[in-house]
């Protein structure tokens, strides 16, 4: 079987597919993916065969300033770059590809839209991937005309109630407690649970792997938010030096971590850290809530003080409150004081860690991504829609 998967958007929308994608090739399927520029290096450097969607040569993103939180604004940023315009320019592109490669069955990430409607409209059996935690992000009064009007332009039918989001089969790498209960999983939902990326292999900083026994706190606001959190860094970094804890930051490609200045022996700013180096060590996670960032800390069961700045991270954050899991700060009104007590309060309460298990329980409950390709290969076969029983 041939599988081409496609994501829109950055590594948040890429990283989700890869144990899908790994375990296909596993089972001895053959795996291609298409994406943007900006992602090419990075889906090749994960060693898969990669093509083009799109042309023109990635510039590295500018820093922006922090904004306020603003619901209204992020439902219609969400609506015209991935509904609206995103859809229209990758529908054409994932038709052509398609017509390139001969897939038998595509893989997308949720936000995909545009493929979505490719593989509708040449009659091939689609899977999309979850990569927004809380599952209240994509909705039908934000991107239902949208798309609409598209499938109008391109000569397919109405689908009022959205339905090509989940027709064949939705694939949900996160726990189901976690989801919104008001937006639950579709009939074609199957949560799976990825495997822990394993950081054998990889150089670790000597600072690392001789951290003290105090507690280790964990900082990163994304690959992504990164870049628009204005001071952020700087607040939250000044609020950990008042704490006796060790912290690990990661800042990303493009932020240079000497110009936060000199730093306390318990405080490593890198640009990157593995994830899975730190996670199964740290004592707390401080993130932006970004799904890719709230899925580690949930696989690891780890209580969490969560800063979000947009997108679907309110909404996670959101969650988290209702779950018991974290302390939540306002990204413009954080000062370094009430980061020094927000982590101290996660800190020196048990229910936080109690409730980060219960979810890591969960969690590890779910089925493989092997399981996954029993259920691609059922519908490569069948081509119908695949219900969670």
């Amino acid at each position: 079987m041939r599988i081409l998967f496609t994501f829109i958007g950055a590594n948040g929308h890429f990283v989700p597919l890869i144990p899908v994608a790994n375990a296909a090739r596993s089972a001895g399927h053959e795996v291609a993916f298409g994406c943007g520029p900006s992602m090419l290096a990075t889906v090749e450097a994960a060693g898969f065969s990669v093509h083009p969607l799109g042309s023109g040569t990635p510039e590295p993103p500018q820093r922006l300033p922090l904004r306020a939180l603003d619901a209204e604004r992020e439902d219609r940023e969400f609506r015209e770059n991935f509904a609206r315009r995103g859809a229209k320019q990758r529908l054409p592109l994932t038709r052509r590809l398609c017509g390139e490669w001969q897939p038998d069955l595509l893989v997308c990430d949720e936000a995909d839209f545009g493929s979505m409607l490719a593989a509708e409209s040449l009659g091939l059996p689609y899977a999309s991937v979850l990569v927004m935690a809380a599952g209240s992000f994509v909705r039908r009064d934000v991107i239902g005309e949208a798309l609409n009007e598209l499938r109008l332009e391109r000569g397919l039918p109405p689908d009022p109630e959205l339905e090509m989001l989940h027709h064949y089969l939705v694939l949900s790498p996160f726990p189901p407690g976690f989801r919104d209960p008001a937006h639950p999983l579709p009939t074609t939902g199957h949560s799976f649970s990825p495997p822990a990326p394993q950081a054998a292999g990889k150089t670790l900083p000597v600072w690392e792997t001789q951290l003290p026994g105090s507690p280790i706190i964990y900082f990163t606001l994304g690959t992504v938010f990164n870049m628009e959190s204005g001071d952020l860094f700087s607040r939250v970094l000044s609020g950990l030096r008042k704490l006796p804890v060790n912290v690990v930051a990661a800042v990303g490609p493009y932020i240079n971590p000497k110009e936060f200045g000199s730093q306390p022996a318990h405080i490593h700013i890198e640009r990157y850290i593995p994830q899975e180096s730190i996670l199964a060590r740290c004592s707390l996670v401080i993130s932006h809530a970004g799904s890719g960032s709230l899925s580690g800390a949930l696989a690891y069961g780890q209580p969490m003080v969560l800063i979000p700045m947009g997108a679907d991270q309110p909404l996670n954050a959101a969650r988290c409150i209702q779950l018991g899991l974290a302390q939540v700060l306002d990204p413009v009104a954080a000062t370094s004081e009430s980061v020094s007590a927000a982590v101290a309060e996660v800190l020196a309460d048990p229910g936080y860690r109690q409730a980060a298990e219960r979810m890591r329980t969960e969690f590890a409950a779910l089925p493989g991504p092997d399981s996954i390709v029993g259920l691609l290969e059922r519908l490569n076969d069948e081509k119908k829609p695949l219900l969670f029983t």
